[in-house]
């Protein structure tokens, strides 16, 4: 008879130490809060990923998947994953009754329709299922003229191949006219940057950019991604300035701050000013706060194959943030060793830490250990990282939390930290809204950062969804 009583096998990190076991709701949240679909990471290519993500889904219970896949479009802002959680959903028998219901709700722009319907039929041509058709015919009637226009683009599949498909009600007559058009192929076209710029022909690109931002034409995205573009054209700085104070920062992540002042340093105090917007009103953290953030050589890495942004820059985004509502704050970095840098304010904080120490290894348990050594007496302790640590890591004195931006399988930061896994400023508002539960001693009902965030959006009135 074959032995059955054999060794657990340990379950470590790609760099060796020893990882914690966790729920396959824990597992399935590590690798979608910051993953931007099929790219690959540092120690993991993209697909791989998305097979884990896949292989999750079935082991979790449906509601806690939708859960996650509404936190990671509304919270952490990602657009493709959740897309593919709903895909995954619409093939399982005890999941499949949600995906109407989120799919109207994850779908925020119109070329999500199309996008959505393209990766249903990526392994294969098959109908639509009934809860996608009614979906996608909830989500349609979401979107404008304008909006139609705007991602009416020439791919495999077109918005009015998703209209044929779902079979969607028009609202009103004014409705119904414009799908008429999108079907006909006769929308008008949209005053977009893309269609202004192509106009010149390469020639009063000036003009084009300066009519835009008058007219503020451009969303966030659009403006911080066209800085450079922008300036190249020698527009009135002025203008530029009064664009950037202007814009809505509702749908940017903290590290799109960090690229566009990369480009356009002339511009950095007012990029700094729009990144702290998303602070709002939020309370300091009493006390002394200890922030530590990952410089290791696997944090270099791109977040996609057509960026220059690292994952060190996600996590510079985040401790920018955190900076600012600490009472008071001591910053750290760690690689091989642990070094103490100023806590400076915004994007002079992202230098000196960039510049603290050589991007090398991870041993995040002897930084830890060093830091209890030499500086023990905070009240919290918050470390940012990719969580694959060389070493042991012990338990913090008091708080702690681990911010994990990657989508490793393993990590180290869980049993007696806080783990959160995400890159977009929610995870501050996760970390306030514990500590504020925590002294109305009512965390041992807070399972999960979804249930954090259930919590606060029903406290604070007018939360952006």
């Amino acid at each position: 008879m074959a032995r059955v009583n054999t060794a657990t096998q340990p379950i470590l990190t790609h760099e060796g130490a020893k990882a914690k076991h966790i729920s396959e709701e824990q597992q399935l949240r590590r690798s979608v809060m910051s993953c931007l679909l099929w790219e690959s990471e540092f120690y993991e290519d993209g697909e791989t990923i998305a097979k884990r993500i896949q292989a999750l889904i079935p082991k979790v219970e449906p509601f806690k998947v939708a859960r996650i896949a509404i936190e990671a479009r509304e919270q952490m802002k990602l657009r493709h994953v959740p897309l593919l959680i709903v895909r995954e959903m619409a093939r399982i028998k005890t999941h499949k009754h949600l995906v109407a219901g989120m799919l109207e709700r994850i779908i925020q722009r119109a070329d999500e329709l199309s996008e959505f319907v393209a990766l249903y039929f990526k392994d294969k041509r098959e109908p639509l299922s009934a809860q996608v058709k009614k979906g996608l015919a909830g989500a349609f009637p979401k979107f404008s003229a304008y909006a139609l226009a705007k991602y009416n683009r020439d791919t495999a599949v077109k918005l009015r191949d998703v209209l044929f498909l779902c079979h969607a009600k028009p609202k009103d007559a004014e409705q119904a006219e414009t799908w008429k058009k999108l079907i006909d192929g006769t929308l008008e076209p949209p005053d977009t940057w893309e269609v202004s710029l192509s106009a010149t022909k390469g020639e009063g690109k000036k003009e084009a950019w300066e009519r835009l931002l008058r007219e503020e034409k451009l969303g966030a995205l659009a403006l911080l991604r066209n800085l450079r573009n922008i300036q190249t054209e020698k527009v009135e700085p002025q203008l530029i300035r009064e664009a950037l104070n202007k814009m809505r920062i509702e749908r940017v992540l903290p590290f799109r701050f960090i690229a566009a002042a990369r480009y356009a340093p002339d511009h950095e105090d007012i990029l700094e000013q729009a990144m702290f917007k998303c602070l709002g009103g939020h309370e300091k953290l009493s006390g002394t706060t200890a922030l530590m953030i990952d410089v290791s050589g696997s944090m270099e890495h791109t977040l996609s194959a057509k960026s220059d942004l690292r994952r060190i820059d996600a996590a510079n985004g985040l401790a920018m943030l955190l900076r600012e509502i600490c009472e008071q704050v001591r910053v750290y970095t760690f690689s091989d060793k642990l070094v103490g840098v100023p806590s400076r304010r915004g994007f002079a904080l992202a230098d000196v830490i960039l510049g603290s120490q050589e991007m090398n290894g991870t041993y995040l348990g002897k930084a830890l250990a060093t830091l209890h050594d030499e500086q023990p007496d905070y009240d919290r302790i918050i470390i940012i990282t990719d969580e694959q640590s060389h070493d042991v890591v012990g338990d913090p004195k008091g708080k702690g939390y681990v911010i994990n931006v990657a989508s490793n399988q393993n990590g180290v930061g869980y049993y007696s930290w806080l783990h959160i896994d995400g890159w977009s400023e929610a995870v501050v508002d996760y970390i306030q809204e514990y500590e504020r539960v925590a002294q109305a001693g009512v965390t041992s009902a807070l399972n999960t950062p979804s249930d954090l965030f259930s919590r606060l959006r029903k406290r604070v009135k007018g939360w952006r969804r």
